[in-house]
């Protein structure tokens, strides 16, 4: 069996982040530490958790396939060492397989999940800024990731989607349904809303994407979907949702004492990077012209901001807004074309407080005002079959695929719909319903027949 020829042709990209295409990640490397993330370190997320109590077998081999694949020296599933169901089956699943794979245990942090932080945390070592696990023989997966890799090694393609639905809903589940589901459909696996108006967060309450209601009714399930939060309309995290830029900039001016609260709770700054959130908002002080300072080294550092939330949600006393303007500058930068350039011989080295700075994830999720679903037990999963999908074509990092169906095509579950362009990166996208192609577009949508 050729697994990365598998991956390629099942369609998997990342189920943690971005939604990397998995193959090529894979491709050609060769690496010391392989670093499985399991540590979920969004509050109210029960996804991963999920996956590693009920699908550890699976989930080992899949560790164990691609250890091979890239020549891994030490296999590691990293999650977080208050995860006693998890831990138990992961256990019983590495002891009944006599397998190699290892467990990792980590500190409850947030973001223990993040992609640097979770390498130092295994392996000791440091990415250095703007670079990739790989460049210090790492590689990082997520645990869903794993499981589409088991899938893929039994021909099945990445045509469902595992996710949490919590918050404001009659009953917080772990869903399956086909990607291209809309949130309608899958809070109503959830057993609908509690109330007439609410605000949805897809991800986490960090670093998930806000949506208004109304966005929420045309929002559908991808590839890289890992939760539907249903939040109150009035809360916390829709009212810093509606701030507007100008306002923004304006209370960044007259508001920041520079307390460096921000930077020194930092995770990539704890991590050694030269990133300092408390300057960037200084500087903003002078000049709400983002454009204007895009030559300033300690600007162009806002490039290396993982958008974690801690210096806004949690550290700034003021209620400013730091991940956000780094957004706003990190957006700018791509568009001016400048890149950051790490200089040559640097060395990166944490702080020696980091330790001591990490935050405790359960009061990350009260301060961002979604404390009252923290703690939820969520174990039960519901298998929704919509009658209608909506696929896009572009849900992952890399060129949109190319629709291989035209409209009034007849499909089934499984069958390719939309390729990879030839020479480009990107992923191969599968009908993750049968019906009929009802249109095809920036989305390729299918209608169940009968």
């Amino acid at each position: 069996m050729d697994l990365l020829k598998c991956i390629e042709d099942a369609g998997i990209v990342g189920c943690g982040g971005a939604g990397f295409p998995t193959h090529v990640k894979y491709k050609g490397a060769k690496v010391e530490y392989l670093i499985i993330n399991g540590a979920e370190c969004e509050p109210l997320l029960r996804t991963d958790r999920y996956l590693m109590i009920h699908q550890a077998d699976r989930i080992v081999a899949a560790v164990e396939a691609v250890g091979e694949l890239l020549e891994a020296k030490f296999c590691k599933i990293a999650l977080k060492h208050t995860y006693k169901e998890e831990i138990k089956a992961l256990e019983e699943a590495i002891k009944g397989r006599q397998s190699r794979v290892e467990l990792a245990l980590l500190g409850s942090f947030y973001p223990a999940g993040d992609e640097q932080t979770i390498v130092y945390e295994v392996s000791g070592r440091v990415v250095p800024p703007a670079g990739i696990p790989l460049n210090v023989g790492c590689v990082v997966s997520n645990v869903a990731t794993m499981l589409c890799v088991s899938e893929a090694m039994e021909g099945v393609p990445f045509t469902e989607k595992y996710l949490t639905v919590t918050g404001e809903v009659a009953h917080p589940v772990i869903v399956k349904v086909p990607v291209g589901t809309s949130f309608d459909d899958c809070i109503a696996l959830a057993g609908g809303t509690k109330r007439s108006r609410y605000f949805i967060v897809s991800g986490g309450p960090m670093m998930g994407k806000r949506l208004t209601m109304e966005e929420a009714h045309q929002a559908v399930v991808t590839k890289t979907t890992s939760g539907i939060l249903v939040l109150p309309e009035d809360g916390q995290i829709a009212q810093k949702t509606e701030i507007t830029l100008q306002h923004m900039f304006n209370r960044a001016k007259s508001a920041c004492i520079q307390c460096r609260y921000c930077t020194d709770m930092c995770p990539r700054h704890l991590l050694g990077y030269p990133l300092a959130p408390n300057k960037i908002m200084r500087k903003l002080g002078i000049s709400s012209d983002i454009k204007s300072m895009l030559d300033d080294p300690d600007v162009q550092n806002a490039a290396l901001c993982c958008e974690c939330g801690i210096c806004e949600d949690y550290a700034c006393p003021m209620g400013l807004q730091p991940k956000r303007v780094n957004q706003q500058v990190k957006a700018a930068l791509r568009e001016a074309g400048i890149r950051y350039q790490r200089p040559e011989g640097a060395v990166y080295t944490p702080d020696p407080n980091r330790d001591g700075r990490k935050i405790p994830a359960k009061r990350v999720a009260a301060r961002v005002g979604v404390g009252p679903w923290a703690d939820l037990k969520i174990d039960e999963l519901v298998e929704g079959q919509p009658n209608r999908v909506e696929i896009p074509v572009s849900m992952h990092i890399g060129a949109p695929s190319q629709p291989v169906v035209n409209a009034g095509d007849t499909v089934t579950k499984g069958q390719l719909i939309a390729k990879c362009p030839e020479g480009a990166m990107g992923a191969n996208i599968h009908a993750s319903i049968d019906g009929k192609v009802a249109s095809v577009g920036q989305t390729i949508v299918i209608e169940r027949i009968g």
